[in-house]
């Protein structure tokens, strides 16, 4: 058992690849300012890697108080000997209360090693964080059993808490180049055997679509499309709003769709500004992924399915017939 008074402050593990900041770093960034307010703590920033220099005001200007940048050229590229090493060096020696994660395939790597590591426990694919006010406990929350159920975890026995979020939770804090910081360079004890293993070569894959997190208005469709081929009905009205073609599990289960552009509990989280669910029912694995968009349109046959329930506007008909209609109103308003 920790000796829980010695742990205190925020952490966030500030996400970058290739010199590119990762959304969800931001994102954490705002989650964890309103944890260390709650707390009365610091909110500090865990950037790694190896001349990102310029990264470090970006995450002051998007709330953190101060930024811990340990930078080598052994951590350029993301080792998980490496990375591990060093922040469980940093959180041995500074004791933060809380340490918060990216889910990426990135992120779900390193949190449990660390957390390993350090002897307590981490919480995965969180979708909701909060502080308990009676004992400041941190609250996180995931589906389970899944997604049937929202199961709230406590790690009331060791410190530092650990969660990993998923990218899409969290908004991040609008930029405010006013704000100043502490900016730490510590110096990176890895060394070369420290990291087991060696890159070769990193090999890209091209593919023609999107990133669904980021499109600001989603054409989603699911199992109600009977076929792939009604993705290219999807296709067009996405087209036609400047927007994105998305898919429920049942899409890419039948091979309708990428993998990439699943959307629910076993896929993306999104929070678009307009989200237009096709064919899809809204079983709670799907709304779990989808549920903060700014609005949400349904086109379904069923009225009484669940994501006709939980839509800002509902329209009952095929969506074959609907869609089309849709496409031509939207072509002579341009």
């Amino acid at each position: 058992m920790s000796n829980l008074s010695e742990y205190r402050g925020v952490w966030v593990f500030a996400e970058q690849r290739e010199g590119e900041l990762q959304k969800v770093a931001l994102e954490l960034l705002g989650k964890g300012r309103d944890l260390a307010d709650t707390l009365k703590a610091e909110l500090t920033a865990v950037l790694i890697g190896s001349k990102v220099d310029d990264l470090v005001n970006e995450l002051v200007h998007h709330g953190a108080d101060r930024v811990i940048y340990a930078d080598s050229p052994l951590l350029e590229r993301y080792s998980t000997d490496g990375y591990a090493k060093v922040l469980c060096d940093l959180a041995d020696d500074r004791k933060p209360e809380i340490i918060l994660v990216g889910a990426t395939y990135l992120g779900r790597d390193l949190g449990p090693r660390v957390a390993a590591r350090l002897g307590t426990g981490l919480t995965a694919d969180c979708t909701s964080l909060d502080i308990d006010l009676d004992t400041d406990n941190l609250l996180m929350t995931r589906p389970a059993f899944g997604g049937n159920l929202m199961a709230t975890i406590v790690c009331a026995d060791n410190r530092p808490q650990m969660s990993t979020v998923r990218p899409g939770v969290f908004e991040k804090l609008a930029r405010d180049c006013s704000r100043q910081g502490v900016i730490e360079k510590p110096d990176a004890q890895v060394k070369k055997e420290d990291i087991r293993t060696t890159v070769e070569e990193v090999v890209k894959v091209c593919k023609d679509f999107v990133d669904i997190g980021e499109a600001r208005i989603l054409v989603s469709g699911g199992r109600g499309l009977g076929s792939g081929e009604g993705f290219q009905v999807l296709g067009e009205l996405a087209e036609a709003l400047g927007g994105t073609v998305a898919g429920s599990r049942a899409a890419i289960e039948n091979g309708w769709i990428d993998k990439a552009c699943q959307v629910g509990q076993t896929g993306k989280t999104v929070r678009p500004e307009v989200y237009i669910a096709c064919g899809i029912s809204g079983a709670i694995q799907h709304m779990a992924g989808m549920q903060e968009s700014g609005y949400i349109i349904a086109i379904n046959k069923d009225e009484n399915a669940p994501i006709m329930q939980a839509a800002d506007l509902a329209l009952v008909g095929d969506y074959r017939k609907v869609i089309p209609e849709m496409v031509s109103k939207i072509k002579a308003l341009n």
